[in-house]
């Protein structure tokens, strides 16, 4: 989707919006997930787009981290959206080659900065979406694939076991209870196929409750 046509959209709907007495803006939703560096760097996409992120806790990429982007890759695709600095230039050049067919979004220094700080952060909107546009998806807003109610029916809330048998089997990394779902929806994970997940655990999953 090009920016044009992006733009084009959000005109329609803020003119929808404005004829209603509504000034919100668009929310663009995003189909992949987006790898940032922090939670600073999610705050600022969640606060433009729909969208999903895998933070990498800074300059640092541990092996379970490393293998949630791979799910995700499977999954959904990923966009590598690190801070244009040296140790984020760094940081992507380790996510992409482990992951040489992820999806790549960068935006210039000079728009990305504060008299002291650089980072994705204090980009724009519209800077975010120039950036953006060229590699993702853009998509009517999702839903979750895995409902809180059937999330709780797995028994994945009170047994520490079983959650992290299941969070094994999808490479996820140690999760507390509401972290594992949001993995499973981040990863696209249906009610089915977490119940084929709890199955396959097998005897794994009996533990005792959080």
């Amino acid at each position: 989707m090009t920016m044009e046509t992006m733009n084009a959209m959000r005109r329609t709907e803020e003119q929808k919006r404005s004829g209603s007495g509504q000034q919100t803006m668009e929310r663009l939703s995003i189909a992949e997930v987006i790898v940032v560096e922090g939670k600073n760097d999610t705050a600022r996409l969640k606060r433009f787009f729909d969208c999903d992120t895998v933070e990498t806790d800074g300059g640092r990429l541990r092996p379970e981290t490393l293998d949630l982007i791979r799910q995700a890759a499977k999954t959904r695709g990923v966009i590598v959206f690190t801070d244009p600095d040296g140790p984020g230039e760094r940081l992507r050049r380790k996510i992409m080659e482990a992951l040489p067919e992820a999806g790549q979004a960068f935006v210039p220094k000079e728009k990305a900065r504060t008299t002291k700080k650089v980072g994705i952060e204090h980009a724009s909107r519209e800077d975010l979406e120039s950036a953006l546009s060229a590699c993702v998806t853009f998509t009517h807003r999702q839903t979750d694939t895995l409902s809180w109610s059937e999330y709780l029916d797995l028994g994945l809330n009170g047994n520490r076991k079983k959650r992290e048998a299941v969070c094994r089997l999808l490479h996820m990394g140690p999760c507390n209870a509401k972290t594992c779902f949001r993995r499973m929806n981040l990863l696209g994970i249906t009610k089915e196929e977490a119940e084929r997940l709890v199955q396959d655990a097998g005897s794994d999953c009996d533990g005792p409750a959080d």
